[in-house]
């Protein structure tokens, strides 16, 4: 449907996820994967989705001057909020360990953001999305730690894992925002920036 009207254009996206990759062909769109290195590091006076929004135009910039008129260029970013502070990815083992521990018997927001950058104009959206685990014991984390390494995963996990499927309670808003993007704001912005 949305892809009859993005015939004349060409959406990029710089994502490695194959989450992200897999909703974008679930949403029967066509595209490019195109990736480029770069150092995910944002300013600590950043709070909340401001440091999403910025790390998703942060990976938007090695792309400058390299897109053409017909390209719309899609780059995104996902973090855990808990406690004041953002959780990104896990380093090692025990850093999954204690970061999981600290989302047990609490709720943490689940923030995306996603930037939509053109020749002509760069916009960014964001959703937020509040997850509540169960207690969850010291067993359970390391059995799935060692079964899942959710290394690549902001908060260590994934809630579409084993650990999502016995430990999360509740969830207020949308759940593929949890799994690594808000795909009804993608379909969307794509839609009202191939209509301005």
């Amino acid at each position: 449907m949305l892809n009859e009207k993005l015939k004349n254009h060409h959406l990029i996206l710089a994502s490695g996820s194959p989450r992200r990759q897999q909703f974008f062909t679930d949403l029967g769109l066509d595209f490019e994967i195109r990736l480029k290195p770069i150092k995910e590091e944002f300013p600590t006076r950043l709070k909340h989705f401001e440091i999403s929004d910025y790390l998703a135009q942060l990976k938007a910039l090695p792309f400058e001057g390299e897109l053409n008129e017909n390209d719309i260029l899609i780059t995104s970013d996902t973090i855990v909020w808990h406690n004041n502070q953002a959780l990104g990815k896990p380093k090692n083992e025990a850093d999954a360990f204690q970061m999981i521990k600290s989302l047990s018997h609490a709720t943490h927001e689940v923030i995306t953001s996603v930037c939509f950058t053109t020749t002509k104009q760069q916009k960014t959206v964001h959703a937020i999305t509040k997850v509540t685990f169960k207690e969850l014991s010291d067993a359970e984390i390391n059995y799935y730690i060692e079964t899942c390494k959710p290394f690549d995963k902001a908060g260590a996990y994934g809630i579409q894992e084993w650990i999502g499927q016995i430990g999360i309670t509740k969830i207020e808003g949308s759940y593929f925002n949890v799994v690594g993007l808000p795909t009804h704001l993608v379909y969307q912005t794509i839609n009202s920036l191939i209509s301005s």
